[in-house]
C-alpha cells in the first residue's frame, strides 16, 4: 500500500530530525551520541554514559516520547526539547540501569493481521 508507506516514511524522517536534534543539544554538553538506523528501520541515537555503556534512545511517535528502556524512569517527551536533553543528560551521567534494554515498540500492523484473520 503506497499511502501507508508514505505515511511511515514521512514518520521515520520525522523521528530522525527529533533525534538530530537531540544529538545536537546533547554535543554541547558533551554527552558521546552517533546517529545509527537499526536493522528493522528504525532511526535511534546510540549514547554511551559514563562507564562507557551504550544505550539507544528511540522515537515513540503516538506517545511523544524518547525513550531508552521500557521502565516508566527510562522515557520522557520530546515536546519540550530543553527539559527531555536535560533527563538524557542526567540519565547517561548517572549511568545507564544494568542488564537489557527493554523496548516499548510495537508492531501495530502484526496486531492487526490477528484481527484480520
Amino acid at each position: 500500500m503506497q499511502t501507508s508507506k508514505s505515511i511511515r516514511e514521512q514518520q521515520r524522517i520525522y523521528a530522525e530530525r527529533l533525534l538530530v536534534a537531540l544529538g545536537e543539544q546533547l554535543a554541547v554538553r558533551g554527552v558521546t551520541h552517533v546517529l545509527v538506523i537499526t536493522q528493522d528501520g528504525r532511526p535511534a541515537l546510540d549514547v554511551t554514559d559514563s562507564r562507557c555503556r551504550m544505550r539507544r534512545v528511540f522515537v515513540h511517535l503516538p506517545f511523544c516520547w524518547f525513550y531508552w528502556g521500557d521502565q516508566q524512569d527510562e522515557r520522557v517527551s520530546f515536546l519540550q526539547m530543553a527539559p527531555a536533553v536535560d533527563r538524557i543528560e542526567q540519565a547517561a551521567r548517572k549511568g545507564w540501569r544494568e542488564g537489557e534494554q527493554g523496548d516499548l515498540s510495537v508492531d501495530l500492523n502484526k496486531m492487526l493481521d490477528a484481527y484480520r484473520g
